[in-house]
């Protein structure tokens, strides 16, 4: 079992050393990786709409320079602390090294209860915290580029833009300061779903493995499968509503004030609006309700997605999980003392470093977009719609059958940019799995998540090496 009591930092800390062991990496190439580059602590004042003054503390965590810029979410949360920013920096360069996109990792925190502050204070919060970080060389198209997190949207983000668009000198690039904005401002389609479509898609890589997944009791495929999900915001509910589009049955959903069961399967939209609406569950008119939120990790389901906060499923409560498959869609929804306990139940678990790696892949692309100045699909979206339509008139000529009206319209239309970005994460998930379970054959390791770290430590210390950095 894990060590009990470790910081957020350490625990990931020490999946990267579990993953070295019996590795060629020098100890002290892994300890310069495994260290957090730079920390930067802010404190500043911000006028209240009443007029009193209160001083508000934040951080900015860049954990690794081996890519440029570091990349990495900002959340307002009254928990957010230094250890916490530090450990969701580590992750994402690990995450980024995974899937391919050439960031090193970054996060930010600003400890602050958003639901104490109105919209102009929010605002003010946000644009003070942007100055703070620019006027250190915090952020940047090149340097460092923020994203949602919890507490956070692309509303902060906007506002992100906006001050530092006014700050830096440099107003071509300058959108490129921050992912995830409306596409007004320089946004990408597809950003919104990216976190939970990502879950998706490689839960469904997964499953298509047969060979693989039949070592943990599943039958392959995403068809039938139960799955619960505990958290419901932008990546739970997306995460629910496209397994539900590939074929899994959402039997329940759960928040911190309750969850609803249904073991018939869950209309997700249906959900997602009463809670809108009521912000509980309590009250819908299909399935079970219980206020316990804390009990929906025990759901009966065969896969598990933790889409809140880290930490959710620890020692005391992880013997009462029923899955058989755990997907943290959230970062560090398990404990290492879950960790190791599901490990010894032969429970597959798919790690947050790989599977919740959708938002920082397409925020990739819309940081491309942005020092592009090109929407995707703007250059060849007629060109292939015009190719379509020779391809189908050809076929109608060679079989002397009419293609159907509506499989006409739908092929002769070129790929518009959500499409692109669908399938350019796809691609990046599947490709990502496909890495991890070579690395897991290639390296004789037990779990996808110890197969996973060791991936991204051996690519980070590839490009360490290919510049000079070590002997």
């Amino acid at each position: 079992m894990g060590n009990k009591g470790q910081s957020f930092y350490q625990q990931v800390n020490d999946s990267v050393m579990k993953s070295l062991e019996g590795s060629n990496i020098p100890e002290g190439v892994a300890e310069s990786i495994r260290l957090c580059d730079s920390l930067l602590r802010v404190s500043f004042p911000i006028e209240r709409d009443d007029g009193s003054i209160e001083t508000i503390t934040g951080w900015r965590a860049q954990h690794s320079h081996h890519r440029y810029p570091t990349k990495g979410g900002i959340r307002f949360a009254p928990i957010a602390n230094e250890d916490e920013v530090m450990a969701l920096a580590s992750l994402m360069t690990y995450k980024c090294a995974i899937v391919d996109v050439p960031f090193g990792g970054a996060k930010g925190g600003v400890r602050i209860d958003r639901r104490k502050y109105s919209k102009a204070e929010l605002a003010r919060i946000t644009r003070r915290y942007t100055y703070e970080l620019a006027s250190r060389n915090f952020i940047g198209p090149g340097v460092d580029v923020p994203a949602p997190d919890y507490g956070t949207s692309s509303t902060e983000m906007a506002w992100i833009a906006d001050a530092y668009t006014s700050f830096t000198s440099d107003k071509l690039t300058a959108l490129a300061c921050v992912t995830a904005k409306p596409i007004e401002l320089g946004g990408v389609r597809g950003r919104t779903e990216a976190t939970g479509l990502g879950v998706a898609y490689g839960l469904e890589a997964l499953f298509e493995r047969a060979d693989f997944v039949k070592k943990y009791g599943f039958t392959p495929g995403l068809d039938g499968k139960k799955v619960a999900v505990l958290g419901f915001g932008n990546v739970g509910y997306h995460a629910a509503l496209f397994m539900a589009e590939l074929g899994a049955t959402v039997v329940a959903i759960g928040e911190w004030n309750g969850f609803i069961e249904d073991q018939k399967g869950i209309d997700v939209d249906a959900l997602k609006a009463h809670f809108n609406e009521h912000k509980t569950f309590e009250g819908y008119s299909k399935g079970r309700f219980s206020k316990d939120g804390e009990q929906a990790v025990a759901i009966d389901c065969d896969i598990l997605i933790p889409a809140a906060l880290e930490g959710h499923i620890h020692e005391d409560n992880c013997h009462t999980v029923k899955a058989k498959c755990i997907a943290e869609a959230a970062n560090g929804p398990l404990t290492n003392e879950a960790i190791d306990y599901f490990q010894t139940k032969n429970v597959l678990v798919v790690p947050d470093v790989y599977i919740n790696s959708g938002g920082v892949i397409v925020s990739y692309f819309e940081w491309v977009k942005n020092l592009a100045h090109v929407r995707y699909g703007r250059l060849n979206r007629e060109f292939e719609g015009a190719t379509n339509r020779r391809m189908m008139k050809l076929m109608e000529n060679l079989t002397g059958q009419q293609i159907a009206d509506e499989d006409r319209l739908i092929l002769s239309q070129g790929a518009n940019e959500k499409d692109l970005v669908f399938s350019g994460l796809k691609d990046s998930m599947v490709s990502g799995l496909d890495q991890i379970l070579e690395t897991m054959v290639d390296d004789n390791l037990p779990t996808i998540r110890l197969a996973a770290f060791r991936l991204a430590i051996n690519k980070i210390a590839k490009s360490y090496y290919a510049r000079g950095v070590f002997p």
